[in-house]
């Protein structure tokens, strides 16, 4: 029988976020980011899940956008890293999807197919990473102009960096210098806002959000849990209490004995380690529920399993399930105390983990 550690993914939750994504977008229309297998959650479910809700989806590369069409979601899709190489371009015709441009040898790519897929225009506003340089777009227009059919440019992207942080006023000047920048072009569609930039006052979302880590109930904001901003969490990591013992004082538990009991002490041992991708560096205090009980990682992560002290759950016993992120503990939380953003534990859970789906008419394993 295998053990019981599951990762359950609730997908009435994520289109709860989804339906406040809107709601904080509007007059402008939300694409769904699903990349990186759906944040973790696995995007075949997801992009099926959001299918009744969302008019768009958001991926990073060609391989997420086939799996999509592999789920039988016949969506608009845009890429927005678009084409890795220029036998991309007919795939992307044949399926349909939309491509971002953001450097010169992809105009090229175009340029020597026969027929070209929608376009967006990559911007580069301050981050970057990608993207045209404002004083170049009317010449990338002009090419574009020589290559696709009018209405196959379908408009201009930016992306933020400093979104996270609301004190920050770097989101208004690249707001500014993207709206600047696309001022020839009125009749094209903009898109800019990440998923942090729905909870920026006042903030103008253009025509296209793009939510992403918000979907999955995870805060994109510094200082806030994704539970403070409205956010639902879609998945709940649990595995089973495996043992319990009493530690004496000046008993250790784990590699390198980083936690030694002060007094005696109900400790339990927990089927879950970085081998299943929950963080190593979630140290001692880090938070975990069960049974109604808040209780705390003691030790180290081994690859495995971890250590729990009992002690605010006396009643917890072998067998019982125990959550370590989820509805009762914010992946906000755990985030903090492994040193990193709840991002990285929800797209690093592994393929050891199973994924079960609820409340999404027919629960199901991935």
């Amino acid at each position: 029988m295998p053990r019981k550690t599951v990762a359950r993914i609730d997908t009435r939750a994520l289109r709860h976020n989804y339906r406040l994504a809107c709601r904080l977008a509007s007059p402008a229309r939300a694409m769904a980011v699903i990349k990186a297998d759906g944040y973790g959650h696995g995007i075949r479910e997801v992009a099926r899940a959001l299918a009744s809700d969302a008019p768009k989806f958001a991926v990073a590369c060609l391989e997420e956008a086939l799996a999509i069409r592999e789920a039988g979601v016949d969506h608009p899709v845009v890429l927005l890293q678009g084409m890795h190489s220029a036998e991309d371009v007919a795939t992307c015709v044949r399926e349909g999807f939309e491509v971002v441009v953001h450097s010169r040898y992809q105009l090229d790519w175009l340029a020597q197919a026969g027929e070209t897929p929608t376009v967006w225009v990559k911007v580069n506003t301050g981050m970057n990473r990608l993207g045209f340089a404002p004083s170049a777009l009317a010449d990338v227009m002009a090419r574009l102009g020589t290559i696709a059919a009018a209405e196959k440019v379908a408009g201009f992207v930016t992306h933020f960096a400093c979104a996270d942080d609301i004190s920050s006023d770097d989101t208004d000047q690249q707001t500014r210098i993207f709206s600047e920048a696309v001022v020839d072009w009125p009749k094209l569609e903009k898109s800019a806002s990440n998923s942090a930039a729905h909870f920026l006052p006042a903030q103008p979302s253009f025509d296209w959000t793009r939510p992403g880590i918000m979907l999955y109930g995870a805060s994109p904001t510094l200082g806030k849990t994704g539970p403070e901003l409205g956010l639902e969490a879609v998945m709940t990591l649990e595995a089973p209490l495996t043992a319990v013992r009493t530690l004496k004082p000046g008993e250790s538990v784990g590699y390198g004995y980083s936690w030694t009991a002060t007094r005696e002490t109900r400790m339990g041992i927990v089927a879950i380690g970085y081998g299943d991708g929950y963080p190593r560096h979630a140290g001692t205090g880090t938070p975990a529920w069960v049974g109604g009980n808040r209780i705390r990682l003691i030790g180290r992560v081994s690859m495995d399993m971890l250590a729990v002290d009992l002690t605010g759950a006396p009643n917890a016993c072998p067998g019982d399930s125990v959550e370590l992120w989820g509805r009762h503990v914010s992946v906000d939380e755990v985030a903090q105390h492994a040193g990193t953003i709840g991002y990285e534990l929800l797209t690093g859970i592994t393929a050891r983990v199973p994924r079960l789906y609820e409340n999404s008419g027919n629960a199901a394993a991935g």
